[in-house]
């Protein structure tokens, strides 16, 4: 997709801090990093958001998260990641390409868990929300 910013970072039209990069995906360093080595991984072929995201690439993208974590945790020196996509312009998705941020964890550095991002709680009982859910996928 020629205006989709990511898509110019795969084609090299824009330059990136690339960390890593097979032929399903690429990834690189955020620019405006939450910690060190707060790294973006994207696929390779323009998707939007994970609900059209080909199921081919499902594995690849996996993979290379596993890959680049590895990578990272050897190199940054940690173990522990926050591990999040932002799927939707509601959930903080500004770039229409999806992609998965990879942000190391450090003692005290002020971050939390992924729950922390949204306080909404349902008030609908969790039987009747299961039971619509496996409503819809039957």
């Amino acid at each position: 997709m020629k205006d989709c910013l990511f898509c110019k970072i795969i084609s090299k039209e824009i330059p990136a801090h690339v960390v890593y990069e097979d032929g399903d995906v690429l990834a690189f360093l955020d620019i405006n990093p939450s910690a060190p080595g707060h790294t973006v991984l994207i696929p390779k072929e323009h998707c939007p958001d994970i609900q059209r995201m080909p199921d081919k690439l499902i594995r690849p993208v996996f993979t290379a998260v596993k890959r680049v974590i590895l990578l990272l945790g050897e190199t940054m020196g940690s173990a522990h990641f926050t591990i999040g996509f932002n799927n939707g312009r509601l959930s903080g998705q500004e770039i229409d390409h999806i992609h998965v941020h990879l942000i190391p964890r450090y003692e005290g550095d002020g971050g939390s868990g992924i729950q922390s991002v949204v306080s909404n709680p349902s008030k609908e009982d969790l039987i009747k929300i299961k039971n619509k859910i496996l409503k819809a996928d039957g």
